[in-house]
């Protein structure tokens, strides 16, 4: 391990990650916030942390600067799976310089501030405040700031750090490899720096558009950033106690569905729309990427099919009076779970037993690969069912030999065999994280009357697993969206944390960083 290259590189993501909290000091002023007064307990707590954060990575820039080499594979996962622990670290200094608060009395430390850090950063939406409305324990800035990760960590903060320094020749390709989840790596643009670029400048633009419209729709200019930053991340942090409910607006609710429908697509496919020609006057051949794409067209037929049972389910046992209101909290709460947003209307833990296993299903299928949605991906699905079905038909016809295709792609073995153990792997650490966070979580502790029990308590830690492993936010019980997981002892949240982290970068970048062997020369 080149370590001198390790912290040469740390230091400048660092330094990006200060950087980028100068945007959130505007929002401490009357003019930008939806304050009245100054906030100067969010202002200097920020201004604390952005030269803290610049300190840091200076000091590793300094420490590793006269070492120039190529970075390499290994470094390269180092960089990515320790960049993002540093980046939780630098994200969460502003809750602590501010004095945030998660509940009426209580001040954050740094479990807490480490936890929704690490949560904004990886689009999980998980969150321990409890009172986002009240600038006295939570400032505007930093609150913004909380969005602000967000935006930041969804289509990737190595992303990003590979589109402003470039310089990385075939280590920035690694980098970006492990961070851009999916299990197919496609190149965009013939370089790397110019993938990178591309994906985030159509990230942008989404996020252009959507804002705007949300303003047309009678958002603040601050509400409807807060809220394009949750929704194009796919993590669903909200500047409201009740969510995306506090507007009770179905023209809000549509447009967010439009968007995380957009933001739950493999940003690759906007690309290849953007560069095909088509013929002349006819704007239908650029969505021809989109048509032929087999995930894709999985992807919209998942969503379309939950909705409608969720729909004929409300309707069944009526919970909502009516087609349209069931339709419409189905089909906003579907794809906000699927696509692994987050966003709530409603406290969907009252449905129907079978609404609420639909939903459970979902939050592991997730968004595609290539998008800045969580779970295992589309495409894994589509790959592992296809490689079922070609292990079933050998049992009986072992001579015969079948290629596994995507549509008209050839899969290479590799894929093949990542895909079985990826899902492998999740089995694993699902049941593993389960059997260690019921442990640490005491039955006593968990014995409140009136609101939970231990009888409830498996299921509890199992959803709480599902939704920080799949970078969801709510899950169902306790963690559902008319709650938080400020109940949690620091211990679990601490393994509830590290799940995010797990589940952004897909496993691999984090768990190498457990083998001796992965440090050695």
């Amino acid at each position: 391990m080149n370590w001198l290259l390790l912290c040469r590189m740390l230091g400048m993501l660092g330094m990006l990650v200060g950087a980028s909290m100068v945007f959130s000091l505007p929002w401490a002023f009357p003019l930008c916030g939806q304050t009245e007064t100054f906030e100067s307990r969010g202002f200097w707590g920020i201004v604390a942390s952005v030269c803290c954060s610049l300190m840091i990575g200076g000091s590793l820039y300094a420490i590793g600067r006269k070492d120039q080499k190529t970075i390499l594979r290994k470094e390269a996962l180092a960089v990515v799976g320790l960049g993002w622990c540093l980046a939780g670290v630098l994200g969460a200094l502003p809750y602590l310089f501010a004095g945030v608060d998660s509940a009426p009395g209580v001040r954050m430390g740094f479990v807490d501030a480490l936890f929704e850090s690490l949560s904004g950063f990886t689009t999980t939406g998980a969150s321990v405040l409890t009172e986002l409305e009240d600038p006295e324990l939570v400032p505007r800035c930093v609150l913004f700031w909380r969005s602000f990760t967000h935006w930041l960590g969804g289509m990737g903060i190595i992303v990003l750090f590979v589109a402003v320094l470039g310089q990385l020749g075939a280590g920035g390709k690694a980098m970006m490899r492990r961070e851009v989840p999916g299990p197919i790596a496609e190149t965009v643009r013939p370089r790397v720096r110019e993938t990178a670029l591309a994906m985030w400048a159509i990230y942008v633009a989404f996020s252009v558009v959507e804002t705007a419209v949300l303003m047309a729709e009678g958002l603040s200019f601050y509400d409807a950033l807060c809220h394009t930053f949750g929704t194009m991340a796919t993590g669903g942090f909200s500047t409201f106690n009740q969510s995306v409910g506090h507007f009770a607006s179905s023209v809000v609710e549509v447009t967010l569905i439009v968007f995380m429908v957009i933001a739950g697509t493999n940003f690759s496919l906007y690309d290849a729309m953007m560069r095909s020609r088509g013929e002349k006057h006819r704007w239908w051949p650029r969505f021809t990427p989109l048509v032929r794409d087999p995930e894709f067209r999985l992807y919209l037929t998942i969503l379309s099919v939950a909705i409608a049972l969720v729909t004929a389910s409300l309707l069944r046992h009526p919970v909502y009076e009516g087609f349209g209101p069931a339709l419409r909290h189905a089909s906003f709460n579907v794809v906000s779970l699927m696509t692994t947003t987050g966003f709530g209307t409603e406290d969907f833990t009252q449905w129907t037993q079978f609404s609420k296993a639909i939903l459970l299903v979902l939050m592991f299928v997730g968004g595609c690969a290539g998008s800045t949605g969580g779970g295992i991906k589309v495409v894994r699905f589509l790959l592992f069912f296809k490689i079922l079905w070609l292990e079933l038909e050998r049992a009986f016809r072992p001579n015969v030999v079948r290629p596994l295709r995507i549509g008209s792609a050839t899969i290479d073995d590799s894929v093949r065999r990542d895909v079985t153990v990826y899902f492998g792997l999740i089995l694993v650490v699902f049941a593993a994280s389960w059997l260690l966070l019921v442990g640490i979580e005491s039955d006593h502790h968990w014995n409140v009357p009136g609101q939970h029990s231990t009888a409830e308590k498996l299921f509890d830690c199992a959803t709480a697993v599902a939704a920080t492993l799949n970078n969801i936010g709510p899950g169902m019980g306790i963690v559902g969206p008319s709650s938080n997981y400020a109940f949690f002892s620091p211990g679990s949240k601490l393994l509830l944390t590290l799940l995010m982290v797990l589940g952004r970068l897909e496993l691999f970048a984090i768990l190498v960083l457990l083998f001796p062997s992965f440090w050695r020369n």
